[in-house]
Parts: structure tokens; sequence; C-alpha cells
């Protein structure tokens, strides 16, 4: 009980201040609105079928983004790590393309791929790419060199090694970096369809924003953070579920 107090109480007093500063009429309604107005706003948007279609786009164009990058980070990040030659042909290209903010590239995809949905993925998979490609690389390095001399002691062959060695041991490092690939993931399509979309809950809340509805803006933004931390969950539990070993200590 006092473990969940603890999560809460937080978050309780956000909600408290927040209304205590509404109710008193600190702040004009415009910059930041009551809690009965955000309420109002969201059920109205839930009723029209206008929020659940912005997050259904959204969601979808995180699930093809983050698809891509799953599978070109775990790919590229298990040769590099069990290859030295193919680390060291990567290696200072990819880490110069990793120090570039993904917003420097967003006008650049945009002039590439225009502003439809080929943009957004871009976007994402850039976004994505890196923690699931590092955290893989990471998870092949940190494999004991303790289980690589048994499995060289059995003489087994290059493709049990890795299915038998360093793939079991690198998958709870690649958990954490798909955890974090597909948090980028929900933040990178929220900042890209702010920039240039015409749909999804990014564009919802640059429109609202336009309009001086902060009730909307605020719906947006909460939504937003509720559902990165249910991804954020989801995976957390998959983690657990599929790597308990992991999850021992």
């Amino acid at each position: 009980m006092a473990r969940f107090t603890n999560y809460l109480f937080f978050p309780v007093m956000i909600f408290v201040s927040w209304w205590f500063v509404t109710e008193h009429e600190y702040f004009p309604a415009v910059i930041l609105p009551p809690m009965k107005a955000v309420s109002a706003s969201f059920l109205k948007q839930l009723e029209s079928g206008q929020l659940s279609q912005d997050i259904l786009v959204s969601l979808i164009r995180v699930a093809k983004g983050f698809s891509i990058a799953a599978i070109l980070g775990i790919f590229l990040g298990l040769l590099m790590g069990v290859s030295k030659t193919v680390n060291r042909f990567f290696v200072i290209p990819l880490n110069a393309i990793r120090q570039i903010p993904i917003i420097a590239w967003i006008p650049l995809i945009i002039l590439w791929c225009g502003i439809g949905e080929l943009s957004k993925v871009v976007i994402i998979v850039l976004g994505a790419f890196f923690p699931v490609l590092v955290n893989t690389v990471f998870g092949i390095s940190q494999v004991p060199k303790d289980y690589i001399e048994v499995g060289r002691m059995f003489r087994l062959s290059r493709w049990k090694m890795f299915t038998k060695i360093y793939l079991p041991s690198a998958i709870p490092a690649i958990f954490e970096g798909l955890k974090l690939g597909l948090s980028n993931s929900w933040t990178i399509v929220v900042a890209a369809e702010i920039i240039a979309a015409s749909s999804g809950i990014g564009y919802r809340i640059n429109d609202a924003r336009s309009l001086m509805q902060s009730e909307v803006v605020i719906v947006g933004i909460l939504l937003i953070g509720l559902i990165g931390l249910a991804l954020d969950q989801i995976f957390v539990w998959g983690s657990k579920l599929l790597t308990p070993w992991a999850h021992t200590k």
C-alpha cells in the first residue's frame, strides 16, 4: 500500500495544484484551462471519434517505422557485435550520424520524401534505429568469455556459437534497446506530426495551438504521456515474460 501511495503522490499533487490554480484564476483560461474544460474537450473528441482516429494514425506510423528500425538495428547490431571487421567498417560513420539530433534531420527528410506518410516513417526509423543497434552490439560484447571458451571447447560451429551462446546472452540488452527505440518512436512521431502532417495526435495539438484551444492541447499532451507509459510497460512485461533469467535479481 505504501509503495502504491508513493507512485500516486506526485501525480495527485500535480492535479491538485492544477485545480487550485485554475479555480482561483491565477492564470487566464487560454493559458491554463480548468480541469473541467479539459475533461469536456476529452469527452467531445472521444464521442466524435476524432481522438481515436488521431491516436490510431499515430500508432500505425509508429508500428511501421519501429518495425523497420527493429529489424535493421538487430540485424546490423548482431553483425557488428560478432564480426570485428563489420564493426570497424560501420562504427565511425554510424557514430557520427548518431550525434546529429533527430530534429535536424526532419527538414531534409521532408525535402527528400515530402510531407506524406513516407517522411514520418523514415523519421521514426532514424530515431528508433540507433538505440536498438547500440544495445544489440553491447549485448553481444557482454557475452561472458567463459561461455565462448566452453563453446570452442565443444567445437561448436559458428552458427551454433551464435544461436546457443551469443544470441541468448544478448537478448536482454536487445529488449532494452527495443524498449528505448519504441519510446523514441512515439516521441518522434509526435514531433514530426507537429512540424508537417495533416493527421495524427501531433497534428491535432499544433492545430489546436493555432486556434488557441489550450484544452485540446492539454488533452493531447496527457494522452501522449499515458500512451507512452503504456507502451513502455508493455515492453517491460514482455521482457520479463520472455527473458525471466534477466530479472531474477
